[in-house]
């Protein structure tokens, strides 16, 4: 009968935490996965660019200023889908 409330919290514990992690981590794999050349990003130091070159961990942003190498984790999920979805509407 203790042991009871000891599964139920761990239970809480991976329904709240670790579950809602592991979808928010495969999203973002998914995200990198369909980047293509072309695409307008924003990475999460607050870039803006368009994607030029792809290899498989790197890419090569045009900017404003010039071409930046970055890695591909860099690139802000959220705010890149923030501008395409402006992008789209206008």
């Amino acid at each position: 009968m203790n042991i009871l409330p000891y599964v139920a919290m761990i239970a809480v514990f991976y329904f709240l935490m670790i579950r809602p992690q592991q979808k928010r981590a495969k999203t973002e794999r998914t995200f990198e996965s369909n980047l293509k050349v072309g695409d307008k990003i924003v990475t999460k130091s607050g870039i803006h660019g368009k994607i030029s070159e792809l290899s498989e961990t790197t890419i090569v942003i045009e900017t404003m200023s010039g071409k930046l190498k970055m890695e591909r984790s860099a690139i802000s999920m959220e705010m890149s889908a923030k501008l395409n979805t402006v992008a789209v509407k206008k």
